[in-house]
């Protein structure tokens, strides 16, 4: 479900995709868009006011009878990001404190709601070609500041954990490594 699943016209002739116009602050959209399926994967970091698009996850999850989700968010959520990287991390991404922010309390009530879940704490993003990472738990020092979209998939990984995916390779850094 996108607001403009033009944007992934490509996709259209597949037979393991359905596309479907849509918006996760609208309890109906995601219903419909969840109805029948095996899990949610929230490709978006929740930073509603009121958390509505985890709110209507987890609603829509429990209506349709869907165990498992799984959703991204932000390094950083738990001060785990060290040195100069997370000072900078944390002044970009939480206005210097993550406490209390959206995206902390999304994670909170998937932990709350009794579903299977997975929160991917994704590092900053590039499209190096390889698959390299490292994976750290919720209260895990941060491991790197980079990682590549190739190394983000397996969907039965972290049941129930905030997973940290960085590579270890840019450990250090100052700056995100594109």
């Amino acid at each position: 479900m996108l607001r403009r699943p033009e944007r992934l016209e490509q996709f259209r002739e597949n037979p393991r995709v359905t596309l479907l116009a849509g918006d996760l602050t609208k309890p109906a959209d995601v219903v419909k868009a969840t109805k029948g399926a095996d899990l949610i994967w929230s490709a978006v970091v929740d930073h509603d006011q009121t958390n509505r698009p985890t709110k209507n996850i987890i609603a829509a999850a429990k209506l349709n009878g869907v165990e498992r989700v799984v959703e991204t968010s932000l390094l950083g959520l738990y001060n785990e990001v060290p040195g100069e990287f997370g000072d900078w991390n944390r002044d970009y991404c939480f206005n210097g404190d993550p406490t209390g922010t959206t995206a902390v309390l999304a994670d909170q009530l998937l932990a709350e709601s009794g579903l299977t879940y997975t929160t991917l704490r994704l590092p900053w993003l590039n499209d190096r070609p390889e698959v390299n990472y490292t994976l750290t738990h919720r209260h895990d020092q941060f491991v790197g500041v980079s990682g590549s979209r190739r190394s983000i998939a397996d969907p039965s990984l972290g049941a129930n954990d905030s997973l940290g995916i960085g590579d270890p390779t840019t450990e250090g850094a100052t700056r995100p490594v594109y």
